[in-house]
């Protein structure tokens, strides 16, 4: 496969990283391109990445055989219907803006059916440790799909998904799901330091505590809950603790917190596509 031309609209924090980890595979500057309104951002985009930026989006996506869609979006539609006379037919759109179906960029891309890719990264992604769920509209060419793919493997895990619908889901358990191992840090950092560390003590044992166990779990076969059972052993410290977890409803109210995010989620799209 060919390397393709990307051009991206919108130059924030992730846009960057994907050109960033991009570039760190071996992609040419001269593949990539950006458009952004603010001089400053234009001008940090070019120093650092060495790649060709332009104040206008119709300039940037005049030659790409990519679009990456990286606005707020707020201001989606706006975009869109603003590039909707400057697209080419053969030009793959990939989204990764939350909240906004491949229907509704469609409908504001104009009459021409569009390739679409629509994706949901997570904040790590800015560290190239993220994960994206994908998903492909009829449009979509398998090797426009491998390009999607390349795109978002750039900053970490791409996985593909059959149903639209899905990416309610995806951003209920990866899209919001760094929050909640942040809410899960605050919280035992506070119970360190309640039982007498220093906060700082508390906070970086819990961090590292965090770190390592994500690390055995990915780098592990085993399951999770395998992996728990193995450090609990009977009567011990730690069965004392999942004992606590449990008895206080904890598998519950994830369940809970993660269909109220999914909930959310299919609210926000249906009032951003309007």
């Amino acid at each position: 496969m060919s390397t393709p031309r990307i051009a991206f609209i919108g130059g924030g924090n992730m846009a960057a990283s994907l050109i960033g980890g991009l570039r760190a595979q071996g992609i040419a500057a001269e593949a990539l391109c950006a458009s952004d309104p603010g001089a400053d951002r234009r001008a940090a985009l070019g120093t650092e990445h060495g790649i060709e930026t332009f104040a206008d989006n119709d300039q940037a996506v005049n030659d790409a055989d990519v679009v990456v869609l990286a606005v707020k979006p707020q201001v989606m539609q706006s975009v869109c219907r603003e590039l909707a006379g400057h697209l080419q037919a053969h030009q793959l759109i990939v989204s990764i803006a939350a909240g906004i179906s491949c229907d509704s960029l469609q409908n504001w891309l104009g009459p021409q059916p569009r390739a679409i890719v629509r994706c949901m990264p997570n904040t790590p992604s800015l560290l190239r440790q993220g994960v994206s769920g994908l998903y492909a509209n009829g449009q979509v060419s398998a090797e426009q799909k491998q390009q999607a793919e390349q795109l978002l493997s750039a900053v970490g895990l791409a996985l593909w998904l059959d149903d639209e619908a899905l990416i309610d889901a995806v951003t209920a358990v990866s899209g919001s799901g760094p929050a909640y191992f942040f809410l899960l840090i605050e919280a035992m950092t506070a119970a360190g330091e309640q039982l007498g560390l220093p906060r700082e003590t508390a906070n970086r044992l819990t961090l590292h505590t965090a770190l390592g166990a994500a690390r055995m779990a990915c780098e592990s076969d085993i399951e999770a809950a395998e992996l728990r059972r193995r450090v609990t052993s009977p009567n011990g410290t730690t069965e004392a603790a999942i004992k606590a977890f449990q008895a206080g409803g904890f598998e519950a109210l994830v369940q809970q917190a993660l269909n109220a995010a999914a909930q959310r989620s299919a609210e926000l799209a249906a009032q951003l596509g309007n």
